[in-house]
This record gives structure tokens, sequence and C-alpha cells, in this order.
């Protein structure tokens, strides 16, 4: 059931005085298909949907499966902190034609270990394409342990977990317990090798937004068994990466775009415009990269 792998390029969401900004949306989502991404994630973190509606929610997912057409597959963002909205969302996204789900585990509520598990169960069950897990809890507060995500790998529906916990040693116990039974995505730009050396299906990205060539560079080489190219990708790409996430995502990459001429807009509160001086070495590295003048 696997849903892609390689490049999952985490979308960003072009905002203006009227909201979506679609026109520019879709030259976005063709700019990544050209480059070669492997899948689109919509209304993921990077997409911003904490600040929109829910029917700018829906407007983006069918938006992007629109304009797509079956070329790489749509995954559509639709996790919450409630179970009967996050399953309200899932339906929404499978109606809109969505080829997957990526959902977050439940924030603020803290649940346990099993509260997680009959989550996922639920959402699982109440649809009948793919559903990514996507731990982070950085941003949820709580952590979605491997042993978990084994009780959730039998469950139907289930295909594979977006790890972004940051943690190695979590990663190799992830991989340990569910590496031959489903898909693990690195959620972490910065790991991207060190994953697809472990045995990962690939990166869930941001960083592909501005350089998606690079990213895919490093997960091809990776699945062609060349891990030195692989290597030499992953360590040409960390100081742009830490670039992007100088401040908290999408503040930077939505500058990112602007720089590549996309009309990508601002964050909208109670995120903020990226302060100078970041904006400015986020600059340089894109200019020593070769992506802007």
């Amino acid at each position: 059931m696997s849903v892609f792998h390689g490049v999952g390029v985490a979308t960003i969401t072009p905002f203006d005085d009227n909201g979506i900004n679609f026109d520019e949306f879709g030259k976005i989502l063709e700019f990544l298909i050209e480059r070669k991404a492997d899948s689109l994630i919509v209304c993921g973190t990077t997409g911003e949907p904490a600040t929109m509606s829910a029917d700018e929610r829906r407007a983006a997912i069918a938006f992007a499966v629109e304009k797509v057409r079956g070329r790489v597959p749509v995954i559509a963002g639709c996790g919450c902190n409630s179970t009967v909205e996050t399953v309200k969302n899932a339906r929404e996204a499978q109606a809109l034609g969505a080829d997957a789900l990526l959902v977050v585990t439940p924030y603020y509520n803290k649940c346990t270990q099993n509260g997680l598990f009959l989550h996922y169960s639920a959402v699982a069950e109440a649809v009948d394409i793919p559903v990514i897990v996507y731990n982070v809890p950085s941003r949820t507060g709580v952590n979605l342990l491997p042993a978990t995500m084994l009780r959730l790998s039998a469950v139907k529906n289930i295909a594979g977990i977006k790890e972004a916990s940051g943690n190695v040693e979590q990663l190799q116990e992830l991989m340990r317990a569910v590496g031959d039974k489903t898909d693990v995505y690195l959620g972490e730009d910065s790991l991207t090798y060190v994953g697809m050396a472990l045995g990962a299906k690939g990166v869930i990205s941001v960083a592909a937004n501005v350089a998606p060539l690079l990213m895919r560079e490093i997960t091809a080489n990776a699945e062609n068994g060349d891990f030195a190219a692989a290597r030499n990708a992953q360590l040409c790409a960390l100081p742009l990466i830490r670039a992007l996430f100088s401040e908290v995502n999408p503040i930077p990459v939505k500058k990112a775009m602007n720089f590549l001429g996309f009309a990508a807009g601002s964050p909208r509160l109670p995120l903020t415009e990226m302060e100078d001086a970041h904006a400015e070495v986020l600059r340089a590295e894109m200019v020593a990269l070769g992506l802007i003048d």
C-alpha cells in the first residue's frame, strides 16, 4: 500500500488579500511536478492549515487534486486534536479526491499511547484510502512511540509514518519495529540521508519546495545504493536546510518561494515575516546553490 517513495513536497499555501492565491498555487504545483516531486502534500504544517478556514482547506485540496490530475499522489493533511473532527476531515478529503491522508497526532490533549492507537484506528476505519501517521512532538506535545506504530502497522489503511521527532535513536527503533511492515518517511530534511540509509522510503520535505532536484538527489541515489552520492547531496543541502529552519516553518520557506519569484505572500498571523538578518542568510544560501542570482 505504498503511497510514494522518494520526495514528497510539503507544499506552501500562497495567500493574498482575498485568501488563497490559486493562480500562484497552480504555478507552484506545476513547478514541483516538473522538477520530479514524487508526491505533493497539501494542508500539512507547511501549508498553514491551522490558520485556514474549513472552506479554505477543502478548496485547497480540491484545487490540488484537479490541477495535478493523477500525475503524482496528492496527500491531504487532515489531522486535529478531536477524533470526531479528524474523521470528518478525512472523509471530506477522500471525497475531494485525495490519494492519501497525512494525519498529525492530536495536539494539546496529550493523550496516552493507547489513545493514539484508538484515534488512528478510528480514522483508518472511516476511509478507504491510505493514512500516513504524522509524529512531530515538538509541535504537538505528544510523541508516538515505535511500539505504538508497531500496533498501528497491523491496522487496515495505515500505510506509513512521517517521523519528525528529530531523534535519531528513536528513528532507529522505529525502523527496527516497523521497517519491514510499513513505510517510514523522514519528516526532518536534515536527516534524509540517515533515514534512507536505515531503510526509509523517502522524505516529506520542506526544502524540496525550494530545491526539489537537490533533495531528490539524496533519495534517488540512496534508493540506487549510491550512498556516497546521497551523502554528498545531503551535505550540500545542509546550509540551505539550516537557513530554512532558522525560524519556525513555514516562515522561511515562504520567504524563499518569494525569492524564487513566486507570489507566495506572507504567513498568516500569528506567524510573521522572516527577520531581515535571517532572510539575508537564506538568500545567500540560495545564491550559493544557484537557485537564484
